[in-house]
């Protein structure tokens, strides 16, 4: 029996001529257009459903979830996705993870970074100018600067909480470091001992 579709709906053969196989073909590729499909992973997805009708909704085996948005083009919406693991963060020379473990993680256009970071020596993090803390694997490079607040330790003479964690972008120039380079600001003269790295950008 033939199949039809990208659901390969079956439909009679031949034997009807010549109106029966024409009917239901019509009526299979109708409902075909509704159906949940069903693939293995993402690149399955692209590869099978490109050419896929607008609002084709595909499921993957990991639980992720997709609705196409472009009758045009290759273009999906997630609609849910497993979340990820924490990957490394790539600490720069002379540092060192803190008594938090570093972590980078993605999803979508949302990148999240957890984790402490100190020198390996024990000395400040000094605050007179920026300091390079590591870089964000390269998926996680953000198209343009991106900034945002970070916590700090307040032992011995630092009386400042909070400094500045910047994240350059792919367009972005520093004398201090390169794409998705992390640069810490900070305005108190003491130092600080550790710098809390956690917060979270967007690539776009």
């Amino acid at each position: 029996m033939a199949t039809v579709g990208f659901a390969d709906l079956p439909v009679p053969g031949g034997g009807d001529a010549p109106a029966g196989p024409g009917e239901f073909a019509a009526l299979a590729l109708a409902v075909d257009r509704g159906l949940i499909q069903h693939v293995a992973d993402k690149a399955e997805r692209d590869s099978v459903y490109a050419e896929a009708p607008l609002h084709t909704a595909v499921s993957a085996e990991d639980g992720s979830f997709w609705i196409k948005t472009s009758a045009a083009t290759s273009t999906w919406a997630t609609i849910s996705e497993p979340v990820p693991a924490w990957r490394p963060f790539n600490l720069a020379a002379g540092m060192v993870t803190g008594n938090v473990q570093l972590g980078v993680r993605r999803m979508g256009n949302l990148v999240h970074i957890k984790g402490q970071i100190a020198k390996e020596d024990g000395t400040n993090l000094n605050a007179a100018f920026a300091v390079n803390l590591g870089t964000v694997p390269s998926d996680c490079v953000p198209l343009g600067l991106r900034t945002y607040p970070a916590s700090c330790s307040l032992g011995g003479a630092t009386v400042q909480a909070v400094g500045r964690i910047d994240v350059l972008g792919s367009n972005t120039s520093s004398s201090y470091g390169g794409p998705g380079d992390l640069l810490w600001w900070f305005q108190d003269p003491p130092g600080t001992a550790y710098v809390d790295v956690t917060g979270l950008y967007w690539m776009d």
